[in-house]
């Protein structure tokens, strides 16, 4: 069957090796550690922990963060094996070629096209959020009307500096982006930092009385609440982007998976505490709760200094979920699925610059006009069916024994893959429903797309070497 022919994990290896100019594996596990916790720490920790405990979870947004963890924590292992064994770029869209073929690879290729996307759009958001915070502190304020996203009824109808922070980052990617790895860990020192202040003015403020009731929602909140800042730990699978920059892949990229979203899952336990210690929950619906919990205890310049490191740590963030959608735009132009536009190189500056501005589109369309919790939303049921597609990919490649001896391989199989899937599908079924029924509709626009042009225009197609047929 067409629909399934598969590029074998030795074929995706040997491609990559192929190319003109291969990567400079210049990583190592402390590099992809910084990679991780840039990725992660973001929006999530400092714009939806408000919304959440606010909305869904109240003081028990502790636990909320708690069940999330646990969900990544179990699709991290998956996922480093696979980046171990397919040290390829492309992360899930490059796995399921391996392993489920075209059509499910396409899907999930789709399905990233989501993740990335609408995490672009939110992260904007947020970032506007903030920016908005810090002058308002000068006295400065945008017009009602260019705020915030679409909401006649509240005067608003664009968010004119999100759009704004996508068409910088994007002009400063079309210029060419040199990786740097130590420009990446002073960012991450620097949100760090900001995260580390947080704690240390903060815990001297909290109120245990604030954390009564514990559980005003119940479980059902906490579970929504887990799918809300489930988003706060999307960023992690991103380090398996950076697959052929490593040095010894095998090693240091589970370590660098690992750890970093072990590092940030503490990190936002204690944030989340001492959040809702300081101020009562239903004061939270907030788009920047931490800078607000700063100002709630007349804390106003800890408060302004948290913006500004919160709008850098923000700011590399949607630089690193830009560059991921158009790199992923990249890969599947390159396989044909898409129009060969979208893996067009400019020669000069050595990217993707058509793909790049498409891309700056399509996100500055949703983070002007759509608001932020209906984003998060959609990027964390595209993100859960991925990791829930990666989670069974393992157990295909044990049965069919693909995977190598050597490298990482993910420990109490078929256990751990199984508990990260009905984990992520146990969140992913606490999304509302207008989110499931969005993303029915991006699916089903994925398959006229690919029956309409992909699987014509598949390199498989003029390739027959390089396919395995199932059956």
């Amino acid at each position: 069957m067409s629909l399934f022919r598969k590029k074998s994990i030795q074929t995706l290896i040997q491609e990559a090796g192929k190319k003109d100019v291969t990567l400079k594996k210049d990583l190592g596990a402390f590099d992809l550690s910084m990679l991780g916790i840039g990725a992660i720490i973001g929006t999530g920790i400092f714009v939806l922990t408000g919304v959440a405990a606010a909305e869904h979870a109240g003081p028990a947004l502790i636990l909320s963060f708690v069940l999330s963890g646990l969900a990544c924590v179990f699709a991290a292992l998956c996922y480093a094996e696979f980046a171990s064994t397919v040290p390829v770029s492309g992360s899930a869209y490059t796995y399921s070629y391996a392993t489920f073929g075209e059509l499910v690879a396409w899907i999930l290729g789709w399905d990233l096209i989501l993740e990335y996307g609408f995490a672009s759009s939110a992260v904007a958001s947020g970032w506007s959020g903030y920016f908005q915070g810090l002058l308002g502190g000068f006295g400065i304020h945008f017009p009602k009307a260019l705020s915030s996203a679409y909401d006649p009824a509240n005067g608003t109808y664009v968010d004119l500096p999100a759009i704004l922070i996508v068409l910088l980052i994007t002009f400063l990617l079309t210029q060419g982006v040199k990786k740097s790895a130590r420009f990446n860990s002073i960012m991450v020192l620097i949100k760090l930092a900001v995260v580390v202040l947080f704690i240390a003015v903060g815990v001297w403020y909290v109120k245990p009385h604030n954390w009564t009731p514990f559980m005003p929602f119940g479980f059902s909140g906490v579970a929504t609440g887990a799918a809300t800042v489930f988003f706060a730990y999307i960023g992690f699978d991103a380090v398996s982007t950076a697959a052929e920059e490593v040095r010894n892949p095998q090693k240091n990229m589970p370590i660098g998976i690992i750890a970093s979203l072990l590092i940030c899952t503490v990190l936002y336990i204690v944030v989340s505490a001492i959040l809702t210690g300081i101020v009562p929950y239903q004061k939270l619906d907030v788009k920047n709760p931490v800078a607000f919990a700063l100002q709630y205890i007349h804390q106003d310049w800890v408060a302004g200094f948290i913006s500004v490191g919160a709008m850098i740590g923000i700011t590399t963030v949607l630089l690193v979920m830009i560059y991921g959608q158009t790199r992923l735009f990249y890969a599947i132009g390159r396989d044909g699925l898409l129009p060969k536009i979208f893996s067009k190189v400019d020669q000069k500056k050595q990217t993707p610059k058509v793909n790049t501005w498409i891309t700056f589109t399509l996100v500055s369309v949703f983070s002007g006009l759509v608001p932020l919790s209906k984003l998060a939303d959609l990027t964390n049921i595209g993100t859960l069916f991925a990791f829930m597609t990666v989670s069974v990919g393992i157990l295909y490649l044990r049965k069919n024994k693909q995977a190598p001896k050597s490298g990482f391989r993910v420990p109490f199989v078929p256990y751990i893959p199984i508990l990260a899937f009905i984990f992520c599908g146990y969140l992913a079924l606490q999304l509302p429903k207008v989110t499931w029924i969005a993303f029915g509709i991006w699916l089903v626009i994925g398959l006229f797309v690919y029956f309409g042009y992909g699987r014509k225009h598949s390199t498989l197609n003029e390739n027959a070497d390089s396919v395995q047929k199932v059956g």
